[in-house]
């Protein structure tokens, strides 16, 4: 008889066991279908600022609670309610959306909000529309100079291909931040080594700036671009010129023809490129030669024509009295 009790008492407990999991299990499932649906809120988060802007910190000094009626699920409200008193949403402005008020201080208002509503509030909210109008962040003034960018690189190209003009970088110069004493010694930023081997064709791409101690540059990156071309070089005969030279005095160039050796962009035309290509001296690269040794000039280059290399490379000048 003992032993019926015993197994009618276990028999309840599980019972009781069961009927609590059962009703832990339906309130969860009511608790999580409820939430997963959307509802209508204010939802408030804090935001700190990030800008690339001439002479100042590129971080806010100050956050601003944006607010916004709102629809999201009752999952994401209850996140925002914990987020509004936790730490602030750090956003990317684009320069262009922000307006200088005076002083340290820029503001955003009107539509181009709407451009960083997924920054604010997260993609899975959809904003009905904004309670905050005017953004306002202060961004504290900071030490700062503008240097030229020097692109480290090593190129070589294959066989009848070159480049058309030296490699392009955009921005090729960089604003950089910190201590005066710092800054004195910063005369450039170097990029991080571009190496390319065997080029034939256009290269195009992104380079990241060599980091400098105790020192921020208003970018991180620049990109840089290559125009290659094919080639064929052509070798002519052409006559020296002299030429600047004052009244009443001239001077002779030894020698008096030098080799040219033209390059000009594959597939030729149909004229002549050596027809229209002229090298000469001037007086005045002469005059200021303490030897009388110089490099000879090349007046406009005729159309295709990429480049060209003289033989000899220095032509011997002696100044003759005028008649």
């Amino acid at each position: 008889m003992a032993a019926g009790r015993l197994r009618t008492s276990k028999k309840r407990r599980r019972d009781v066991i069961l009927f609590i999991t059962a009703l832990l299990l339906a309130l969860v499932t009511w608790f999580v279908t409820n939430l997963s649906k959307e509802y209508p809120g204010i939802i408030s988060v804090p935001v700190v600022a990030e800008c690339n802007i001439d002479g100042h910190s590129n971080v806010s000094s100050n956050s601003v609670t944006v607010s916004a009626r709102c629809r999201a699920s009752g999952f994401r409200l209850v996140a925002a309610a914990r987020a509004e008193k936790g730490n602030p949403v750090r956003v990317s402005f684009d320069r262009s959306h922000l307006y200088h008020a005076g002083g340290d201080v820029w503001y955003i208002c009107g539509t181009a909000k709407n451009s960083y509503i997924d920054r604010f509030f997260g993609k899975e909210t959809t904003v009905e529309g904004f309670i905050t109008d005017t953004l306002e962040f202060t961004f504290a003034s900071e030490n700062s100079k503008k240097v030229p960018v020097n692109l480290v690189h090593s190129i070589s190209f294959s066989p009848q291909y070159m480049a058309t003009s030296p490699v392009k970088i955009q921005p090729d110069s960089v604003t950089v931040y910190g201590e005066v004493t710092r800054l004195e010694g910063v005369t450039e930023v170097n990029t991080m080594p571009l190496e390319l081997m065997q080029v034939d064709k256009d290269r195009h791409g992104v380079l990241r700036l060599s980091p400098i101690r105790g020192v921020r540059t208003s970018v991180q990156e620049v990109s840089y671009s290559l125009e290659v071309a094919r080639f064929v070089e052509l070798p002519s005969k052409v006559k020296m010129e002299m030429r600047g030279a004052p009244e009443g005095k001239s001077f002779n160039v030894f020698p008096a023809v030098a080799t040219v050796y033209i390059r000009c962009a594959f597939p030729l035309g149909g004229k002549d490129p050596s027809e229209n290509f002229d090298l000469y001296i001037d007086y005045a690269d002469f005059k200021s030669s303490i030897t009388g040794r110089c490099v000879p000039r090349t007046g406009h280059l005729p159309a295709g024509v990429l480049g060209y290399r003289v033989e000899p490379e220095v032509f011997e000048c002696f100044e003759v009295e005028g008649e």
